[in-house]
């Protein structure tokens, strides 16, 4: 069985055999679906504070 993963940023599941895991030199794993995601984690923006994420989505009433 393989294991469904989300997304680190913005919250969507992630088919298996595809997206990004990007591992911290402390040990914390985060997993990507795009590079859209991955480059705005880098940037430093929060998931909340982007309109398309689900945090997002949540922060603003939508969901």
């Amino acid at each position: 069985m393989v294991e469904q993963r989300n997304c680190s940023f913005c919250g969507n599941a992630i088919e298996p055999g595809t997206g990004k895991m990007f591992v911290k030199k402390d040990g914390t794993v985060y997993y990507f679906c795009s590079t859209k995601c991955q480059n705005n984690s880098r940037l430093g923006r929060a998931p909340r504070r982007v309109a398309w994420t689900q945090a997002g989505r949540k922060a603003m009433g939508k969901e």
